[in-house]
């Protein structure tokens, strides 16, 4: 399809002149492929040059004689028509007698001849799908609004009145809409067409999309084209698969579509999924990409998972030899790596071809096991490196635990651990180190912390209750270390969800475990931790007396409601805001409740559950601007003491590095981007009665407080 491809950088250039040639020049072809030229005139017809192309596109009706389908040559004059805008009498004539014979049993041919503009000497473009649209036009039929209605179907038919009644996925309550209207905006649907099918029998199409999941997809494809994942997602989540659902179905969906020969899958995340017009084998996917001249790691990369999603192509010798050749092919390269090659000899024993001398060689005399494994990006090849470093160096042990805390992948740390217990008795000085030091190594600290707490290998060091112990006096040292860390930041989520999930059975079980002195020093770490939240705190603290009931304390009962201070601005607004979803939004709601009511069988009303979870909504929004306007106290000049940092002050700090402002407010009123504080924030409650020339902690530097004043100042 050279041709289409040229004319598609002629549009994408806006290059009229440069399209026109190359379509003139197609327009003589001798023979042609009725498919291509089909895609041609979709393309030009959702082009910025399809006015242009209007005055022009009729030269490409010399091509009908050369179409012997009958369909394609039908689709083809539609396309053509859609486009022209000269509205030539000859073609009028043409499309007459086309739809003439095209739909001989039409009784009521002459009525839709008159509507679609033939019968007159005006506009007849878009006329023959126009026509198509007026046979379409039954009761129980589907059609797409093209002006935001969304999928529809037809409810009722007047011919007499030229008229419909029609009910619209984005619109609540029937619709009546005349035929001459319904040209301009309607597009028919097959009842077989997905957003048919979506509108018409969603929880068919549930059951269909849950039992065979590729082929609503194959669906979706076919008949809205390319999309992304999120565009998918868009079309299904909650429409068709509930949302509570949806994680766990595209998980199983995507493993399904990368397996699948009829889908083009993107090699982007942002890009989209496509449907080829026929299936293509595993093995011409694979020669394809080679095909496009990859670099060494490209092709590395490229046959592992290859091999790895598809071992079953190694049943078919022809591809395998054919495999082994490309690889063997590029170990002749010039500037290939030591560890590129080293991957391709991995390769090569895959698919039955000794390299194990090859191999042995590389693991001997490499300077450096540590970096070689680094040069590695895949993790099944880093695996087999140190299995080979056991297999042929003496000194594997020694290099285990040289490595050991700093790979980053759990299968090699596991690996790892599990032959050291094995071969060594260093293993236990090694996992002491890490226990203290856990700042120096936390991704492999929380590892091994987890790896404990399962209870599943007692030959672990430290795997007793005592030794777990440790760990998490260690633990709750590492959290406390992680604030302001960004990049730590998704470490530190892990580690609050380790303590708080299934209700603080961490913290429970450990408390259980220790020593009242032991507790003690836990709830002194947890208390000075900057990211747990006070509600956590406050929850530790009573687990703890729990335990040892001696540990309650007065401090720690709940606090009264808070005040939060507000501008008389922000006062404002937050007044209006629920004055007006309290009167304004929640009528408006009640109104669409009792709409929604009215079309009957409220089990299967969309738009009533739509309704009450809106007013679900709005009743939580008003809840909680409430309890925020009773806690409000406007915040006055009076109010703002300045020897101190306080709410309603504006105080300047200076590092070694830099000097920065921030204005202490209420939460209304924080906004982070000009260094507005809510005093409710962490920094802000470092901040907060602090005086001119104390020092405190920010993002990893020291600052000194130089200057106070008064927000109203």
């Amino acid at each position: 399809m050279s041709y289409l491809t040229d004319l598609e950088k002629q549009i994408t250039k806006e290059d009229y002149q440069g399209f026109l040639k190359i379509f003139e020049e197609y327009c003589f072809s001798d023979e042609i492929n009725p498919e291509e030229l089909i895609e041609i005139l979709i393309l030009s017809k959702n082009s910025s040059l399809k006015i242009q192309f209007g005055a022009h596109v009729i030269r490409a009706l010399t091509l009908l004689d050369k179409i012997s389908n009958k369909k394609q040559k039908h689709e083809v004059l539609k396309l053509i028509v859609d486009i022209q805008n000269k509205n030539d009498e000859d073609l009028a004539n043409l499309i007459y007698h086309h739809l003439k014979e095209y739909y001989p049993n039409d009784k009521n041919f002459n009525e839709k001849i008159k509507l679609i503009g033939l019968r007159t000497d005006g506009d007849f473009q878009g006329s023959i799908s126009k026509y198509e649209l007026l046979s379409h036009i039954n009761k129980g039929k589907f059609v797409y609004h093209k002006a935001g209605w969304g999928t529809g179907e037809i409810l009722d038919v007047s011919h007499l009145r030229e008229e419909m009644t029609l009910e619209f996925e984005y619109v609540i309550g029937q619709r009546n809409l005349s035929f001459s209207n319904a040209l301009k905006t309607l597009i028919p649907l097959d009842d077989n067409h997905f957003l048919s099918r979506r509108f018409g029998n969603p929880d068919l199409l549930e059951k269909q999309a849950k039992e065979n999941p590729i082929k609503i997809i194959h669906l979706l494809l076919k008949d809205l084209g390319p999309k992304t994942a999120a565009e998918i997602k868009d079309h299904l989540c909650e429409l068709v698969i509930p949302e509570d659902e949806w994680n766990k179905w595209w998980q199983q969906v995507r493993s399904k579509i990368k397996k699948d020969t009829l889908i083009q899958k993107p090699k982007k995340f942002s890009k989209p999924f496509s449907l080829r017009e026929k299936e293509i084998s595993y093995e011409e996917l694979l020669h394809k990409d080679l095909e496009a001249n990859p670099s060494p790691k490209e092709i590395i990369e490229m046959v592992y998972s290859f091999l790895r999603d598809y071992p079953q192509t190694l049943k078919n010798e022809e591809f395998k030899g054919t495999l082994t050749g490309k690889l063997l092919d590029v170990l002749s390269y010039e500037d290939l790596l030591i560890e590129q090659k080293l991957q391709l000899y991995y390769l090569l024993e895959f698919l039955k071809f000794n390299k194990e001398s090859e191999i042995k060689n590389i693991i001997s005399s490499y300077p450096s096991i540590k970096e070689l494994l680094e040069k590695i990006s895949i993790v099944a090849f880093k695996k087999r490196t140190l299995i080979e470093v056991k297999k042929y160096l003496e000194n594997f042990e020694d290099i285990y635990i040289e490595i050991f805390f700093r790979v980053d992948q759990n299968v090699l740390r596991e690996y790892i651990l599990t032959e050291l217990i094995k071969a060594s008795n260093k293993v236990e000085g090694k996992i002491k180190e890490l226990l203290n030091n856990p700042i120096l190594y936390p991704h492999c600290f929380i590892w091994y912390f987890q790896k404990l707490l399962t209870k599943n290998f007692k030959e672990l060091p430290y795997f007793d209750e005592k030794g777990i112990n440790l760990f998490f006096e260690s633990f709750m040292i590492l959290l406390d270390h992680l604030l302001n860390k960004i990049e730590y930041r998704d470490l530190a989520k892990k580690m609050i969800n380790l303590i708080t999930q299934k209700r603080y059975q961490l913290i429970r079980d450990r408390f259980s475990n220790a020593s009242i002195e032991e507790v003690k020093e836990y709830l002194l770490l947890a208390t000075k931790c900057g990211l747990l939240e006070d509600h956590d705190i406050k929850i530790i603290h009573s687990l703890a007396s729990v335990v040892y009931p001696v540990l309650a304390s007065k401090d720690l009962e709940e606090e009264p409601e808070e005040v939060i201070f507000i501008t008389q601005e922000s006062y404002q607004k937050l007044k209006e805001k629920l004055e007006y979803i309290s009167s304004v939004e929640m009528i408006e709601n009640s109104k669409e409740i009792e709409e929604a009511r009215s079309h009957g069988d409220l089990r299967e009303n969309a738009e009533y559950k739509a309704a009450l979870e809106k007013r679900n909504r709005i009743q939580q929004e008003i809840k909680y601007l409430s309890e925020k306007f009773n806690q409000a106290k406007i915040l006055n000049k009076n109010d703002i003491i300045t020897s101190k940092a306080n709410v309603g002050c504006i105080i300047k700090c200076k590092s070694s590095k830099k000097e920065l402002t921030f204005t202490i407010l209420g939460p209304f009123e924080a906004d982070a981007d000009k260094n507005i504080l809510s005093f409710q924030s962490k920094l802000a409650k470092i901040i907060i009665g602090k005086s001119i020339g104390e020092k405190f902690d920010f993002q990893d530097d020291e600052f000194t407080l130089i200057d106070i004043r008064s927000y109203f100042d």
